[in-house]
């Protein structure tokens, strides 16, 4: 496995979806060529080889910022092993553009349960234990295309909903594929609206609701 570019790890409750509540370490990788107009980690997108830094930098970054460190597998399992969290987000950027099927193997046979949150524009290459998250992003100004076996592979769904084509969307892309496990509504930074026609929406469809429960709490 190549070196990873890693822009932060932490450890926090995942607030969304099936883990909503569960403690977690959360490995944020960077870069992303989605360009998700409401993305609230856009320092995430860019990788430029005159923002990488050292892994002690790395560690102790007390503010957003687009810099990183390359780190190998054995390297973060070695970090992610002194946190008390057993659960393991992989999260970005978008972590799909590189392959992290030896990172998420290490981490699953660490003893922890390994989830990754992807926009499915990319393949997704990760141990067959991994929890896929899937949040498909539609015609997003990058241009790039949700995969077919992006999606196939997710473990759950997790829709952002600005507005009611938002949901149309999902429900297309649904029309000729099987059901995930899980489809969630999330509304986008909480917009009352937003919420609204989420849960309408999770109502009428037999979804349900994602709320971010992280941010209500304060947390990152």
């Amino acid at each position: 496995m190549s070196r990873l570019p890693v822009n932060e790890i932490f450890q926090s409750i995942q607030g969304e979806a099936r883990w909503a509540g569960t403690p977690s370490v959360f490995i944020r990788l960077q870069g992303c060529a989605v360009g998700c107009p409401w993305c609230d980690t856009r320092h995430t997108w860019t990788l430029a080889a005159g923002d990488e830094i050292s892994v002690a930098a790395m560690l102790t970054k007390t503010r957003d910022a687009a810099t990183f460190a390359r780190l190998g597998a054995d390297e973060l399992v070695a970090l992610v092993a002194a946190f008390q969290a057993r659960h393991v987000v992989i999260t970005g950027g978008e972590p799909c553009e590189r392959d992290l099927t030896e990172l998420t193997e290490k981490l699953i046979a660490l003893g922890r349960g390994v989830q990754i949150e992807t926009s499915g524009t990319e393949a997704v290459r990760v141990a067959a234990g991994t929890w896929v998250t899937v949040s498909p992003k539609f015609d997003m100004p990058g241009g790039r295309r949700v995969r077919d076996d992006a999606l196939a592979r997710a473990d759950e769904w997790k829709i952002p909903v600005g507005k009611q084509a938002d949901i149309d969307a999902a429900l297309a892309a649904l029309a000729d594929r099987p059901r995930p496990r899980e489809i969630w509504l999330q509304p986008l930074s909480r917009n009352p609206k937003a919420t609204e026609l989420c849960i309408a929406g999770a109502t009428r469809l037999d979804f349900r609701v994602s709320v971010q429960i992280h941010q209500f709490l304060g947390l990152r």
